[in-house]
């Protein structure tokens, strides 16, 4: 069996530099006490071609910050170079599986040799329509081949690609590509979701007429009909079948590649620029060696366009693995569907959210007993905090030989700060490492280095995928006051961690949510880990308020089974495991039913948005209604804020 790609650039590493890391806690330690000869053997080992002409890490121009900006200077590259050298190298192998619910489309598959014309096609097309290096393409997409293939054709011509899923309402999505004045909109007719065919015809017709800079609407049919006034898809497909290779604009290492967008639930979406140099490297670092991945590999990720993950999910042609494009519900027909999707084809590397699999296990589904599983060889989860039980039901249900991966990171970095690397032990309830070339450390109030004791997630150096800056932030003082007003000269990312004395993390939610009970600080994934698992809670939502007097209130607002009501009994069977198995301390001063938990639309609680409402903020000014799950939830909390 040929060595893992760790091992191997382990090897290559030891060979070129005669740095011997006989373990990937050294290999992480080298990575940022030196980080340009790390991140030359990057590009080295995976072949990219930037150290010619380039310093490999400058100073940053503004000494406020640091960012992607600071990376190989003088070189040229393309993301999409990497795509169409596995379309040469592997032509034949299955680049992209296009799959949908029971009623849809069904399955189309694209090899790699098919992938090259598709993004030639469109790219010629956009070409015809004037589209030029550092024009912006939009796309209101479901997750399709037509939206990786738009992507990479923007990209291949040093265009600006920006997104958003076509969940969004037209309003929340003007909010987001309308930033950008694109040029062009990359749209469908609609999507399948939960056996419903939604029609988004009415919703791309008032996209269209909000942004003035559009001059063009390009359609694909996911629902069998026509966008009235669009381009056909399938027209530029046929017009260009047959012709010529597109051959990708080399562009600075900082050009932009995308645009991707903040949640909104602190105010107007930012939007968040990377570099196509920064991008490149940092996926092809992430994919091959933190999460493993090959040629040999099936890559499905459940995600859409509006979230960073399915930015990620494309890095797997990188690595010429074989991605799964999937624009249905995780959980229809039944809520094993997307492990009747991963078996049927034959998923090796599986994506999905905590939520999803502690709601797989309250509904009592057997993943392994249902399905054919046996290519699976790792599970990676992010989105919110992984509960520690949840590992033992992954190892009885999924496989014991399924490597559990939790990771987290953000859309500051389209990317991940901690993971698990196939070679380090996972620890319940801990991520095992940070990932190489992060420089990522916990913080007291002080700037002091803590470990094994919560504190402040900071990032002391540079990243290649940092951002090259915000949209429309010609000063840089939006991208300075977001990251380093609170530590200047180093990145606070808003999380509260603990870093142990091994290595591993604990993530204990969002530091602005940061339970502090007499001076005491809890995190309230350490909640959520012990309610969650309650019969008869479906969900949970803990906050705590200073109130004017000095005093501090924590409630714990919980959903309930549809049969079970929230009594004095299960209030005390709540506090009472709390007490148990976390402290007394983590016991809340009022337990309160909801009907449901807010979320972002990429499911993270609300936390600081509902925090802020139970304080007398009005809920349309913490959080953009557009980008709440459900904003009748949270403008219940209202009623519970002073004065109301």
């Amino acid at each position: 069996m040929n060595p893992r790609p760790l091992a191997r650039f382990s090897d290559s590493v030891a060979a070129t530099t005669s740095r011997s890391c006989p373990d990937y806690s050294a290999l992480h330690r080298w990575s940022v006490d030196e980080p340009e000869q790390f991140w030359t053997s990057v590009a080295t080992f995976f072949d990219v071609p930037l150290t010619r002409h380039a310093s490999v890490l400058s100073p940053s121009e503004d000494p406020r910050v640091f960012s992607g900006r600071q990376w190989f200077r003088g070189a040229r590259v393309n993301y999409v170079d990497r795509v169409l050298a596995w379309c040469d190298r592997s032509p034949e192998s299955v680049a992209i599986i296009d799959d949908t619910e029971p009623g849809g489309l069904g399955t189309r598959t694209s090899s790699y040799a098919e992938l090259a014309e598709q993004i030639s096609s469109i790219a010629t097309a956009l070409h015809s329509l004037g589209v030029r290096s550092g024009d912006r393409v939009a796309g209101y997409v479901p997750n399709t081949t037509e939206a990786a293939v738009a992507f990479l054709a923007t990209a291949a011509l040093g265009a600006v690609w920006t997104s958003c899923g076509q969940d969004y309402s037209a309003a929340a999505a003007v909010d987001r590509l309308g930033q950008l004045e694109p040029a062009v909109l990359v749209t469908a007719d609609g999507y399948r979701f939960a056996g419903v065919d939604r029609d988004r015809r009415d919703q791309v017709a008032v996209l269209h007429a909000a942004i003035p800079s559009l001059r063009t609407v390009i359609a694909f049919s996911r629902l069998g009909t026509d966008v009235p006034g669009a381009v056909r898809w399938a027209d530029l497909l046929d017009e260009g079948r047959g012709g010529p290779r597109v051959v990708p604009e080399p562009v600075p290492f900082d050009h932009p590649l995308w645009v991707l967008f903040s949640s909104g639930t602190t105010g107007r979406p930012k939007g968040i620029v990377h570099g196509h140099g920064g991008v490149l490297l940092e996926h092809l670092k992430s994919a091959a060696l933190q999460s493993d991945m090959t040629e040999d590999d099936v890559f499905l990720w459940y995600t859409s366009p509006s979230w960073m993950m399915w930015n990620y999910l494309l890095a797997g042609l990188l690595v010429g693995s074989t991605v799964v494009c999937y624009d249905g519900s995780p959980g229809h027909p039944d809520a094993g569907a997307l492990w009747e999707l991963a078996a049927r084809h034959r998923v090796t590397v599986l994506g999905t959210s905590p939520g999803y699999l502690l709601h797989c296990e309250s509904v009592g589904v057997e993943p392994a007993r249902a399905h054919d599983l046996s290519a699976l060889r790792i599970l990676g989860v992010t989105g919110s905090v992984l509960p520690a039980a949840a590992h033992g039901w992954v190892a009885e249900h999924v496989g014991r030989s399924v490597h559990l991966a939790p990771v987290s990171g953000g859309t500051d970095v389209v990317s991940g700060f901690v993971g698990a690397p196939t070679g380090v032990p996972v620890v319940p309830g801990e991520i095992p490492a940070v990932n190489l070339g992060v420089a990522l450390e916990a913080w007291s109030d002080d700037r002091s280095p803590l470990v094994d004791e919560p504190g402040e997630m900071v990032i002391v150096a540079p990243m290649p995928s940092m951002p090259v800056g915000f949209w429309k932030d010609p000063s840089g003082d939006r991208y300075a006051d977001a990251y380093f007003s609170t530590f200047p000269g180093a990145w606070r990312h808003g999380d509260s961690i603990t870093v142990t004395s091994r290595g591993s993390v604990v993530i204990h939610g969002r530091s602005d949510a940061t339970l502090n009970r007499n001076g005491v600080r809890m995190g309230s994934a350490d909640i959520y880990g012990v309610v969650e698992r309650l019969p008869g809670i479906e969900e949970s939502l803990v906050v705590g308020l200073e109130r004017p007097d000095g005093s501090y209130w924590m409630p714990l607002f919980v959903v309930t089974s549809d049969d079970v009501e929230l009594d004095d009994d299960l209030r005390e069977r709540i506090s009472a495991a709390l007490r148990r198995e976390a402290s007394p301390r983590h016991v809340p001063d009022d337990i309160i039913e909801i009907r449901a938990v807010p979320h972002t639309r990429t499911g993270k609680k609300l936390e600081i948005p509902v925090k802020k409402i139970l304080s007398g903020a009005d809920p349309s000014a913490v959080a953009d209604p557009e980008s709440v799950d459900d904003p009748d939830a949270l403008r219940w909390f209202a009623a519970l804020a002073p004065g109301s």
